[in-house]
């Protein structure tokens, strides 16, 4: 069930209903939200509801495992570690099993192949259910941060659940944390006082990204990536930038959407994107990029792994290790390996040249025109890095790249309306926040009609503009 259908449409109207006819009543409310979650999770495939469950079963009994080995002053214990561990092995063993078991074992094949040991990797046909990257990593933070004692009360287990299958970030995130959504399930909202106006400027917002631009720069994307050496230098650069935009625009779109819904059921999530293209380094961007992606990361592996805490060498490992990681999270291919591995290799790079650029003092040029330089870098990156993100394969990816030094191949899918839109898309990373915040509280004062009526006119907009049929989020797939 997609965001921007008549399906789920539907779907909300009777959740939005009963959400409010129910919230004054703790445990019936609790039930009609974890019910319709499944209900949105089984959408696609029931089988998925089974191992959504599963995972809420198991992780609510390491969580309070876990806590009943705590100490008498919830300091840690030999138990409670070992436990922690177990269930982060646990989850991961899930994750990896239904995500890599089936790519690390065709590595293996093709390696003993190209030793010339023939075999035959087995067909497994392991199907990767929607959002299991996202419970889970919410499962393991859970269960860690009980660990760390900072519970000092488990949730309940009918509790857990509805924060772990909650419909709005179960498929693609935002990635929340148990302490960011627990203390939301005990709220009274009043209706008349939720943040409607907000609510209704995201899904729109995240509709017109999704639905119009994103659909619209992969017309130009598609057709590079599938075939590259069909195309000119001249379409393969705009491709690339075209694709920059694309993810943007998809995940983004999504995330806003998300937000949004939740707000209109008395439920805000954190924020997950900050003008990501305005950064002006690769440490600036991922702070503003997939941030709660980001602060996991920090949190639960770059830290753990020993964070800066020691040697100048101990701590570039320790951040090359996160983005490598980070990368492989995002898939089983070799393609997501270097991804990451350009932005841990980036990042070093980036704190060594800051220590260098410190002790060299300043160049003397003007401060603005450092700044546009920094971001031109920046931005060239991480254009770079998501060549490797949407190919299929490494070949496929270099091909591409290669592709921007030849001269043959067409030029018609690049068009005005192509290099405009990217253009605008890139410049509104800069609008100051205040702008959107005024446009929403002008929008909050209108009367309830001329507030339809606008909402009605965006509505159809994104209908007249977008294509036919919606295409799946990108970030499903992790």
């Amino acid at each position: 069930m997609l965001f921007p259908t008549i399906d789920f449409a539907v779907f909300f109207v009777v959740v939005f209903t009963g959400n409010w006819l129910l919230r004054p009543y703790a445990k019936p409310w609790r039930f009609f939200i974890l019910g319709s979650s499944l209900f949105f999770y089984g959408y696609w495939s029931t089988s998925y509801v089974f191992l959504l469950l599963a995972s809420i079963g198991a992780n609510w009994f390491f969580g309070r495992s876990v806590h009943d080995s705590l100490g008498p002053d919830g300091e840690r214990t030999v138990r409670s570690r070992w436990l922690v561990r177990i269930a982060v092995v646990f989850n991961l063993g899930v994750l990896g099993y239904f995500k890599y078991f089936e790519f690390f074992l065709t590595s293996i094949y093709d390696r003993l192949n190209s030793l010339g040991i023939h075999a035959n990797a087995p067909v497994l046909n392991v199907v990767l259910p929607i959002g299991i990257s996202f419970f889970t990593f919410q499962a393991i933070s859970y269960v860690i941060d009980i660990g760390r004692n900072q519970w000092k009360r488990p949730m309940t287990l009918l509790d857990f659940a509805v924060y772990l299958s909650f419909f709005a970030h179960l498929v693609a995130g935002p990635i929340v944390r148990a302490s960011e959504f627990a203390w939301q399930l005990d709220n009274r909202p009043d209706p008349r006082f939720v943040e409607s106006s907000e609510a209704f400027m995201l899904i729109v917002r995240g509709m017109f990204k999704k639905v119009v631009v994103s659909s619209y720069m992969a017309t130009v994307v598609d057709p590079v990536f599938q075939l590259p050496s069909a195309h000119s230098s001249w379409e393969t650069f705009w491709a690339i930038l075209a694709y920059a935009i694309q993810i943007y625009a998809d995940f983004g779109g999504y995330t806003d959407i998300a937000i949004g819904v939740a707000l209109l059921l008395g439920i805000r999530f954190p924020q997950n994107f900050d003008a990501p293209y305005r950064a002006l380094s690769v440490q600036d961007f991922w702070r503003r990029w997939h941030m709660t992606l980001s602060r996991w990361l920090r949190d639960y592996l770059y830290i753990p792994l020993g964070g800066n805490r020691g040697s100048v060498a101990f701590t570039y490992r320790n951040l090359f290790l996160t983005m490598l990681i980070g990368g492989l999270w995002h898939g089983a291919n070799w393609t997501f390996v270097i991804w990451g591995a350009i932005y841990g290799g980036v990042l070093v790079a980036e704190r060594i040249v800051k220590g260098w650029w410190a002790q060299r003092g300043a160049l003397g040029l003007p401060p603005q025109l450092v700044k546009t330089l920094q971001w031109a870098l920046t931005f060239g990156i991480v254009c770079f890095a998501w060549v490797f993100f949407r190919a299929q394969s490494v070949n496929q990816a270099l091909e591409v790249l290669g592709r921007l030094f030849s001269s043959g191949g067409g030029s018609g899918l690049v068009t005005p309306l192509l290099i405009v839109t990217i253009v605008a898309m890139v410049a509104s990373q800069f609008v100051p926040p205040r702008i959107p915040e005024r446009v929403t509280a002008e929008f909050a004062k209108l009367a309830p009609i001329l507030q339809i009526v606008a909402l009605a006119f965006g509505v159809m907009l994104v209908n007249a503009l977008g294509p036919e049929g919606i295409a799946p989020f990108i970030y499903f797939q992790f």
